[in-house]
């Protein structure tokens, strides 16, 4: 069964966004930690944590993605920033604990003219500081588009952080279909070569999840602009064998599409029509 879901808002509660993508069509959801634009959480429910757990237990979701704020530089240059980032992260994945076996994704971050190293370096610092032994969350580095002085725009640099990961069994990876593409990766008439790229240098036991996103620019722009399903240069076609591949299939698939609640359930039955059940 084709696991989807959407980016739902966690204003209204952990449980409501539950209820929300069940009446979308989704069996699964993403929703911002805390506001993405800043650094503010929303006030600790434990009890609403523990309903959202019972309703995705009860209509069988898959792995629910806590996605950190854009703001969560883990690489920047002030040492105050980057004490910040470690913060949010330990605090987002101490709150996690609460809805155990899911997932926490993160933009690795921005290195701003100091150097993918020691970008790299920074990044893998945050994660040991940060990572604890026992936790039921598995933190996923999402691979970037490559604007600007992202870290983790290539295959290779997101291998080269979980290199240094001393806690390794709690890494994966988020696949976003628009980054790669705009990064330079041809998904559309090469999937089973960056398939097996990615398993080469990263391994695709690392491989947790994907953002499903078409996009506003060609390969290769590294502008990051999503563009819903089958209007962009990625294209339906391509999108429908990105699904139904053997080794991306049974993963769970989240939209960050340029959408209101309707398009989203619009988009979830198109891809749900597309799907061959195994």
């Amino acid at each position: 069964m084709l696991t989807i879901g959407c980016h739902l808002s966690i204003s209204k509660g952990y449980l409501h966004m539950g209820e929300e993508a069940l009446s979308l069509g989704a069996n699964t959801f993403q929703y911002f930690t805390r506001n993405p634009r800043g650094g503010k959480a929303r006030t600790f429910d434990e009890a609403d944590m523990k309903a959202l757990q019972d309703f995705a237990k009860e209509h069988n979701f898959g792995k629910i993605l806590g996605h950190a704020p854009y703001t969560m530089n883990t690489c920047a240059a002030d040492p105050g920033l980057r004490g910040f980032a470690k913060n949010m992260m330990r605090e987002d994945l101490e709150r996690l604990e609460y809805l155990p076996g899911n997932l926490y994704n993160f933009h690795p971050g921005s290195h701003v003219k100091q150097g993918v190293d020691q970008g790299i370096e920074y990044i893998v610092e945050a994660l040991n500081e940060t990572l604890f032994e026992g936790m039921q969350t598995k933190v996923l580095l999402e691979i970037m588009a490559g604007k600007g002085t992202e870290v983790g725009r290539t295959f290779e640099e997101i291998a080269r952080i979980l290199d240094g990961v001393k806690l390794k069994e709690y890494m994966g990876v988020c696949l976003d279909t628009c980054h790669i593409h705009e990064g330079g990766y041809d998904v559309i008439d090469g999937l089973d070569s960056v398939v097996d790229e990615f398993d080469r240098v990263i391994g695709l036991d690392y491989l947790q999840a994907i953002h499903l996103n078409d996009s506003k620019n060609p390969r290769g722009a590294h502008k990051d602009r999503h563009e819903k399903i089958g209007e962009g240069h990625i294209g339906l076609d391509a999108i429908t064998r990105i699904i139904n591949h053997p080794a991306l299939r049974t993963l769970p698939f989240y939209l960050e599409t340029p959408n209101e609640l309707d398009g989203y359930a619009k988009e979830i039955a198109l891809l749900r029509s597309v799907y061959k059940e195994a």
